[in-house]
């Protein structure tokens, strides 16, 4: 069977890529405009307290990625309060009007885990003003369902610190997160090499968040291209069904009628 049509929605938008990407550590903005352009990506995420949207002195993101274009998520990286994080988010919708965003409160700066309450209680904070919240959270199965009953449109469970490179340290939580939920579930942290982006799709995630795998690779360009296809192929595995697994050698070619040797 062919697939046709896949699309990956949250909050009511539809999606072809689910490869989502940032826009920081590159070198400079005209390799962030030809990375994200190799990825496919169609979402990118944007960070508000480190990179200029507004200063028009200086070069905007905006002049090279293009908001009609792509779907700008911003988010909170670098809060470590939820009064900080929903005051950021309150900026980025002031200043672009947006209200699709990515939540994260990290604990501190050697680790950047999520501090679990914190994001919490932004999560609340945040969908009662009506923001569509996708939330960086840790991978715990218990957290990631108390985040989507408060109203997150998608849980991104970390696959192992941010910025590690490490790959999905934890894939049986990440298994039950996305079993339990009703809402897209999209790795958010941790994927070094295109391996990890397609053992976390044939898990049946929904999607990948990544940033320093791409820009931090020794050729950004060429990896935003693996990367792509490593979601493509991982995706297009979940949807085939792999084989059953099974203990014992299993022949190629069948047994009945096979030809026998010549007795002497």
């Amino acid at each position: 069977m062919t697939i046709t049509q896949d699309y990956f929605e949250i909050s009511g938008r539809k999606f072809t890529s689910r490869l989502l990407v940032g826009t920081g550590k590159y070198k400079d903005f005209h390799e962030t405009k030809t990375a994200i352009e190799a990825s496919g990506a169609e979402i990118v995420t944007v960070a508000v307290r480190r990179v200029n949207l507004a200063k028009k002195d200086e070069p905007l993101l905006q002049d090279f990625v293009d908001p009609k274009k792509y779907t700008y998520l911003p988010n909170t990286a670098g809060c470590f309060t939820a009064d900080d994080a929903v005051r950021t988010l309150r900026l980025a919708k002031a200043v672009g009007g947006w209200n699709l965003v990515k939540l994260e409160v990290l604990s501190n700066d050697q680790t950047l885990y999520p501090k679990v309450i914190e994001t919490i209680k932004a999560a609340e904070m945040l969908v009662k003003e009506g923001f569509e919240v996708m939330v960086y959270t840790n991978d715990d199965p218990i957290v990631a369902k108390e985040l989507e009953d408060i109203g997150c449109c998608a849980i991104m469970p970390l696959g192992a610190p941010i910025g590690s490179g490490l790959g999905l340290q934890n894939p049986l939580n990440i298994e039950l997160i996305i079993n339990q939920s009703k809402v897209p579930v999209l790795v958010d942290a941790g994927v070094g090499v295109p391996s990890d982006a397609a053992k976390a799709m044939e898990m049946g995630c929904d999607g990948i968040l990544m940033n320093t795998a791409i820009a931090k690779a020794k050729n950004p360009i060429l990896m935003a291209q693996a990367m792509k296809l490593a979601v493509e192929a991982g995706r297009k595995a979940f949807l085939a069904g792999r084989m059953e697994k099974n203990y014992f050698g299993s022949a190629s070619s069948p047994i009945l009628g096979k030809i026998e040797a010549a007795k002497s």
